[in-house]
């Protein structure tokens, strides 16, 4: 979406045998791809998607991959691995993770892994919390609540029931917010309550970048690029999808506004105010998920030098 600039001049130090994970985090539309690509170049290493919306293939335009131009500059993974009707969660994908990771250090002493689901960054990062199972009919019953009254009615209950939780969650994304009313209507207690698990040791060092702009900046950033991908085709992708739009991948921002003028409830430049809207306010979720970490160091996109040198510190 935006020009690619690789650039060469960071001063890298030579690697000892410690191994290293780069994460680097950050709201849509912040810059993620332009510096991973960079710092992959730099360490002659790969890149490890935490992305949960860029590992359907056969979503493109609205998950703002990284181009195929991009794809082909360094290795990458967990992009385009899976298909929306594959089953799919978190912990699989910590599992999968993990082992692209153990591959990966076979041959080198750093990896990156980028994106901008906090769930799935702190997946590896962190590990997950354990939660209790609950009665299947619970799920059951809330399914069809759910299909009776809609997205906004669970939206209302989750924030009723467990505030802390809605404010950090994907709140378009009915499976999270059916798993969080699940729960606390199977124990009696809020979701969040569940997720405070002491963080895991792992067998590599993690060294946590955050990405952020100017408010105003990232927003208009957001809009521009929305305008890209409606030109490129977004409502034709949306269109070519529609019939398989009860899928969990596809209850996602970018998609659900379009299937909403597609069922005729408002018109096509609602549709593109709702989509820009609701990325805006993506944005601000995903930046109050990552403001949680105190180990993420926070850096504008382009202070390459400095996210390089104090890389660098990091692993000395």
């Amino acid at each position: 979406m935006y020009s690619l600039r690789l650039l060469f001049d960071l001063n890298i130090k030579p690697l000892s045998n410690k191994k290293s994970l780069i994460l680097v985090v950050g709201p849509t539309a912040v810059g993620k791809t332009d510096i991973c690509l960079n710092l992959a170049k730099k360490f002659t290493t790969e890149i490890v998607s935490c992305d949960s919306r860029q590992f359907y293939r056969e979503l493109n335009l609205g998950t703002a991959k990284p181009t195929p131009e991009e794809l082909q500059l360094v290795p990458h993974h967990l992009i385009n691995s899976l298909s929306i009707e594959d089953d799919y969660d978190v912990r699989k994908f910590e599992k999968e993770a993990l082992n692209i990771l153990d591959e990966i250090f076979r041959n080198r002493n750093v990896a990156i892994m980028t994106g901008g689901s906090g769930l799935f960054a702190d997946a590896i990062t962190k590990g997950l919390d354990e939660i209790p199972d609950v009665d299947p009919d619970i799920r059951k019953q809330l399914i069809g609540e759910f299909e009776g009254k809609g997205l906004e009615w669970l939206q209302a209950q989750v924030s009723g029931v467990d505030p802390e939780y809605f404010e950090q969650v994907d709140r378009q994304n009915p499976q999270r917010l059916m798993r969080a009313l699940e729960v606390f209507r199977g124990t009696g207690l809020k979701f969040s309550s569940f997720r405070v698990k002491k963080k895991v040791t792992r067998s590599f060092q993690i060294i946590k970048i955050g990405l952020d702009r100017d408010r105003d900046e990232l927003y208009q950033r957001i809009d521009f690029r929305m305008d890209q991908m409606i030109a490129s085709g977004l409502f034709d992708e949306a269109d070519a999808l529609f019939g398989k739009r009860h899928l969990n991948a596809l209850q996602t921002v970018g998609y659900s506004e379009i299937f909403g003028f597609l069922e005729g409830k408002y018109d096509r430049e609602e549709a593109i105010r709702l989509l820009k809207r609701n990325s805006r306010r993506y944005a601000k979720r995903q930046l109050t998920w990552f403001r949680r970490d105190e180990e993420i160091r926070w850096f504008h996109p382009e202070q390459l030098k400095e996210i390089s040198a104090w890389i660098t510190a990091q692993m000395d």
